[in-house]
């Protein structure tokens, strides 16, 4: 065990060292998993004109994020189905599964009949697909999570963790950028007519690149020896380790909460209410958020050397201390500002982000490990994450002010200091199974 005894300990063997061609394999999923869903948020006002029926343009944004919220919902679902393939038959079929049926899904939304077209069957049909998807999302980033950190050097192990958040960070990028350059080149009704359809084609052409690089990898160490037979991997883990799933649900709200807030709710606000261009908004969010992909690896590499706790802890108090002034940038009416609360609000939101596949994989016993990582995980993206936008939109509406949803960010940082500070006793009891 290494100093502090909250490092990335030794209770995952790292007998595979994996090759750079496999990061990116594996990690690969994550670029489609994120691209589509910041894809989704970003173009949320042009998805509730298409495909519901416009009793108010309020109204319509609000469908569209309950939608993204429902994707959200059945990820525990998800995390039962995958979790269960995932230690039973292992990562890679998984890893294959998931950016299948991912990349169907946004195949499926790009070719969707509008509702002028079908009535409401499209809405039907908009909302059959999210929950396939969110399925389906549910066991991609924690069995590529797990696959990674399972091989990594000890040494290097929260680095080596972090590029699975910059994969998905990476997606989000993608996820701002293919939009912005879409609205750049067509005008606004072609964007509102058929454009949006293009940015969803662009997520089949990641998933068949992610299937082309899966497919060459090996199975993890960890599967070696492993028990195909007896009680399920999920049950297990609901009947003898429900604390353990309740500890990472709280330890991720801060980071889902505030995702959310600064890259999807936060961008609808600025086109809908500050009347700035989509192309505009989308060129400020993909600078940010390539700022934060940078900045990941270096979190990584400080938690190897001064502790997963101490690095985890300090972006979670970071977090608390400027959400408010922060959050006030991002309301001025001067875009710089805007553009700078922005910026330091995910230089602070990627600390958890680049530890917390690391985090989550310690904290789980190494037998149930995908089906713990990935119900704790879309327990708290199901609850605290895809229905961010939705009740932060409802909540101004209700308050008049537009500083509740940044309360309910502030709660949840608080919430989640405990267990941070337990972390060291977690992945001491991981070790012992």
């Amino acid at each position: 065990m290494m100093a502090g005894n909250d490092r990335a300990a030794d209770n995952v063997p790292a007998q595979r060292p994996m090759k750079p061609r496999s990061i990116v394999a594996a990690a690969s999923g994550n670029v489609l998993e994120w691209y589509d869903f910041t894809v989704y948020g970003f173009l949320a006002p042009v998805i509730g004109r298409v495909f519901f029926p416009e009793t108010s343009h309020f109204a319509a944004i609000l469908s569209a994020f309950a939608v993204l919220a429902v994707g959200y919902g059945v990820r525990p679902i998800g995390s039962i189905i995958f979790g269960h393939i995932g230690d039973r038959l292992g990562r890679k079929p998984t890893l294959i599964m998931t950016v299948l049926i991912m990349g169907a899904g946004s195949l499926g939304i790009a070719l969707l009949p509008s509702y002028q077209q079908i009535g409401i069957a499209a809405a039907v049909l908009l909302v059959a697909i999210r929950i396939i998807q969110g399925i389906a999302i549910a066991g991609e980033y924690p069995a590529s999570g797990v696959y990674i950190v399972e091989q990594a050097d000890p040494k290097r192990r929260a680095l080596t963790g972090s590029w699975v958040a910059v994969a998905m960070i990476l997606g989000c990028v993608l996820g701002a950028s293919v939009p912005a350059l879409i609205a750049t080149l067509l005008t606004e009704a072609q964007m509102a007519s058929w454009g949006w359809r293009v940015a969803f084609l662009f997520g089949t052409g990641v998933a068949i690149f992610s299937v082309f690089m899966r497919r060459h990898l090996k199975e993890s160490a960890a599967m070696d020896g492993v028990e195909r037979t007896g009680p399920s991997p999920v049950s297990q883990t609901l009947r003898n380790h429900w604390r353990l799933l309740i500890q990472m649900v709280v330890l991720l709200i801060p980071p889902a909460i505030l995702y959310m807030l600064i890259f999807v709710y936060a961008a609808s606000h600025l086109t809908d209410k500050m009347h700035v261009s989509s192309a505009r908004a989308l060129d400020i969010t993909s600078f940010n958020l390539l700022a934060m992909a940078a900045i990941l690896p270096f979190y990584g590499w400080l938690a190897d050397r001064l502790g997963l706790r101490w690095t985890y802890l300090l972006g979670a108090a970071a977090t608390g201390v400027f959400a408010v002034p922060l959050w006030t940038m991002m309301f001025s009416e001067n875009l710089t500002v805007v553009f700078l609360g922005q910026f330091l609000f995910s230089l602070i939101s990627g600390v958890a982000w680049a530890l917390s596949i690391t985090v989550l994989t310690m904290m789980s016993p190494p037998r149930l490990r995908c089906s713990s990582v990935a119900m704790g995980y879309n327990l708290s993206m199901a609850t605290f994450g895809g229905a961010t936008p939705f009740l932060a939109t409802y909540l101004v509406s209700r308050t008049g002010d537009d500083f509740t949803p940044v309360y309910y960010l502030m709660i949840g940082v608080l919430i989640s200091l405990p267990v941070i500070w337990r972390l060291p006793k977690l992945f001491a009891r991981a070790e012992k199974g």
